[in-house]
């Protein structure tokens, strides 16, 4: 990607459709205006260059069809075609777990990340777009960290994703399930985790998300697969989909993962690490879409990766 090439756009006004409506204003225009930096983007939202039928509107704000969107002239790069998304669609052809007309469900790879942005060339969903050349549409459903695994899910059709995100505001009516080896032994009372999350920006500008009473409804539910003497294997359904959501309501509640430097505790992953664990030990395990009304269920199921599997027999070796 090369990103010293610029032209320069005029004042722009859209009119958003019945079918753009129900997206989040930033993702709108992360989509719209490719190229521009994300970073860029949100400062012309957060200083009201955007307007919303003449007014400002927060990134959180939710298009509705008829809305007249203005855009301010920006700085857009020139995007060349990233080289690695060839060969990253080849790789992620292996790893289609379902597909149909409406949508595509892979089992990601650990170290890719969704999509490219804050120095990353690109991820998943070019990769896939360079596997699907002639796709009129291809968009991410949802995320994953860039070091989890698992189902992850990419609309083919812009009514789809607007459905799959009506579903997902609302707890529990797409199954999320993940597999997740902890410190310690989990005590099995311990059923779920309802405790508020919010993003921080750290002075070095990384981006951390803590339990906070001001922070958005988050909610983890838990069940024990596997004890072992010193650690534990959980299963993890998710009733909301808020960033690092597993990783720090298992750490809040004194169990982090396995390899998780962020919110990790540095001996334990030393530990794990002689046990042959060089990744967070986290994977979207299963996915339940169920979509009554128009008679579409889908269930998919992304088998552990090899090397997971690998530390769980040495630890039932070792421990």
């Amino acid at each position: 990607m090369n990103p010293s090439i610029f032209k320069h756009c005029s004042v722009t006004t859209l009119t958003i459709s019945a079918q753009q409506a129900g997206q989040r204003i930033d993702n709108f225009l992360l989509t719209h205006l490719k190229g521009v930096p994300r970073s860029h983007i949100y400062r012309i939202l957060r200083t009201g260059e955007v307007r919303i039928n003449k007014g400002r509107a927060k990134p959180t704000y939710r298009l509705n069809g008829g809305d007249v969107l203005r855009l301010p002239p920006v700085q857009c790069a020139l995007r060349q075609n990233w080289p690695g998304a060839a060969n990253l669609g080849k790789k992620l052809e292996n790893t289609i777990l379902y597909e149909d007309t409406h949508l595509l469900i892979i089992n990601k790879p650990a170290g890719i990340a969704v999509h490219g942005g804050s120095g990353i060339n690109g991820g998943v969903i070019e990769g896939l777009r360079a596997l699907y050349p002639n796709a009129p549409y291809l968009e991410l459903v949802h995320r994953l960290d860039r070091e989890t695994s698992g189902c992850l899910i990419i609309a083919k059709k812009r009514s789809m994703l607007r459905r799959l995100h009506e579903l997902l505001r609302h707890a529990g009516l797409i199954k999320k399930q993940y597999f997740a080896l902890v410190q310690g032994r989990w005590n099995p009372r311990i059923t779920h985790c309802n405790a508020p999350l919010k993003k921080n920006s750290l002075q070095s500008g990384e981006r951390v998300v803590r339990v906070s009473a001001n922070g958005k409804p988050a909610i983890s539910q838990f069940s024990i697969v596997k004890q072992f003497a010193t650690t534990t294997l959980l299963r993890v359904q998710l009733l909301t989909g808020r960033t690092h959501q597993i990783r720090v309501h298992l750490a809040h509640l004194g169990h982090p993962i396995a390899g998780d430097s962020k919110y990790g505790d540095d001996t334990f992953n030393q530990q794990q690490r002689h046990l042959t664990l060089k990744r967070l030990f986290l994977h979207a395990e299963k996915l339940d879409i169920n979509l009554p009304e128009l008679g579409y269920r889908v269930t998919t199921h992304a088998p552990l990766p090899a090397p997971l599997q690998q530390v769980l027999d040495h630890l039932g070796n070792w421990e």
